[in-house]
């Protein structure tokens, strides 16, 4: 007879315990990754109950978008120092408040408010949960696999946004978009509770508020020249002092960082190609999202005349691309590294962006399906590589602020997409030789284009053996523990997560 194998039930339970710890984190960035999408399908409603000219329509955008883009490194030290799990939890209760308020939100300028403060609690979810999970997961096998989890939620999430968003505004109005997350938020506070153990940053960071500073004045008012330059004038008093702060605060933020011992964003990790490349990548996709969604939106619903649900469904060869592709995206970049797709990704939002420059008023239903479908696919392969190819051959106690900067880049990206391309766009329609929404809405698709074939050449360029060597040199300089996730043109494929 053969003798009983030993019990594994302490391995299991551990096991199934660590997959919870993810689905908790996971919950938390699916409710901020569907804030950044839903809210674009009820644009029209919004404006239409608010009086909201289209700069207005640009904050609700970015207000959210810049505030999280301008915490998440602040949030993600004050984690390390205080407990990450209380921090988690602040920041759960915050967007629960937040959207609360921006659902009972009387006016423009109340709502756009409202959505910084949803941001501020925002902000310290996305890379706190990240280092939750870097900590949680210590196997280098299963945290490459729970990063690619972790990547594809947020495809996944933004998937939903259009398509969710269409059928609560149209049932429910507008405000229902904000209130659906105030339960979920109330259930991911009660499992942090419960199975989120409190963990700290064995040395936390210094707070580094000189450089917090330069960056919430260079995205501030950087954005807010961009998007209320064509209404004030590119030559007014106001946005030209705008705009000076911005690229003051351009210049002194990298003299700064290189100043200080523990700064926000740490500048040698610019020497990494892998984590440069991810952070330009992070920019340009989602730079792409948010001009999509903005002109899709007002194309959808103010140039077709479709309701919101209807609007909704147009998207759904996009969303349905997403939910396939962000899973299997993590599961490549698991197996194989980031390359193939980052290249994919690449390809995909260009040949979207190309389709959309022949839109017109009454383009036929295959075109929007088949752009719809190909940016669905591009955006769906690029979320998982950015993550990994930031923290690639860091290591493990660096993995947390290499990942905030990535989902730092990812609402700048966003904000700027919103920014640039709706000013573009809306600067034709109005301006002197005043166009329609579709033919204007052409230099947009072509920067589209532009972003899609620079993910392309970053997908190439930043995943050869060459720029792995030198990821490996950054690593070793920075010194610390094992790399967080190894990476290369092909890696073994990992022990599957159970």
């Amino acid at each position: 007879m053969s003798e009983p194998s030993a019990p594994t039930a302490p391995a299991d339970q551990g096991r199934r315990r660590r997959l919870l710890v993810l689905a908790i984190c996971c919950l938390s960035l699916f409710i901020v990754g569907l804030d950044n999408t839903v809210v674009n399908i009820a644009l029209p409603a919004i404006q239409h109950d608010l009086d909201a000219p289209a700069s207005g329509l640009q904050w609700i955008i970015d207000a959210y978008t810049l505030v999280l883009a301008s915490l998440l490194m602040l949030f993600g030290s004050v984690a390390d120092r205080f407990g990450r799990r209380r921090v988690f939890k602040i920041g759960l209760l915050c967007f629960a408040l937040g959207s609360l308020l921006c659902s009972l939100a009387p006016s423009l300028e109340w709502l756009v408010a409202f959505r910084a403060l949803q941001a501020v609690g925002g902000s310290m979810l996305n890379p706190v949960a990240m280092s939750i999970i870097t900590n949680t997961f210590t196997d280098p096998a299963e945290r490459a696999r729970a990063i690619g989890v972790w990547g594809g939620v947020v495809g996944i999430s933004m998937a939903m946004g259009p398509l969710l968003g269409g059928f609560l505004v149209d049932g429910a109005g507008w405000p229902s978009i904000f209130l659906i997350n105030v339960p979920v938020a109330l259930v991911a506070v009660a499992l942090t509770i419960r199975y989120v153990p409190e963990s700290r940053a064995p040395r936390p960071r210094r707070l580094d508020p000189v450089g917090q500073l330069l960056m919430v004045l260079l995205l501030g008012c950087g954005t807010a020249a961009i998007i209320e330059g064509p209404g004030n004038g590119w030559t007014s008093p106001l946005i030209l002092a705008l705009a000076g702060v911005a690229v003051a605060a351009l210049v002194a933020f990298p003299l700064w960082e290189r100043r200080v011992a523990e700064p926000l964003v740490d500048p040698r990790f610019f020497a990494s190609p892998p984590f440069t490349g991810a952070t330009v990548t992070a920019v340009c996709a989602f730079a792409g999202l948010g001009g999509f969604l903005f002109l899709n939106t007002l194309y959808l619903q103010d140039v077709r005349h479709y309701g919101p649900v209807e609007a909704g469904l147009w998207t759904l060869p996009m969303a349905g691309m997403m939910l396939v592709c962000a899973p299997l995206s993590g599961r490549i970049v698991g197996g194989r590294g980031p390359r193939l797709p980052l290249v994919a990704a690449g390809l995909g939002l260009a040949a979207s962006g190309l389709l959309l420059t022949r839109l017109t008023a009454d383009s036929p239903a295959v075109l929007l399906l088949v752009a719809y479908a190909l940016f669905g696919f591009g955006f769906g392969m690029v979320n998982a590589p950015i993550t990994n190819a930031a923290v690639s051959g860091m290591p493990r106690a660096q993995a947390g602020v290499a990942a905030a900067v990535a989902s730092t880049s990812r609402q700048v990206g966003q904000s700027l997409g919103v920014a640039v391309i709706g000013t573009v766009v809306t600067s034709a329609v109005v301006g002197p030789v005043a166009t329609g929404f579709a033919p204007a809405s052409h230099a947009g698709w072509w920067i589209l284009v532009g972003l899609g074939g620079a993910i392309l050449a970053l997908g190439l360029a930043t995943t050869s053996a060459r720029a792995t060597a030198a990821a490996a040199r950054v690593a070793a300089r920075l010194g610390g523990d094992a790399p967080a996730v190894r990476t290369g043109v092909r890696q073994a494929p990992p022990e599957r997560l159970r």
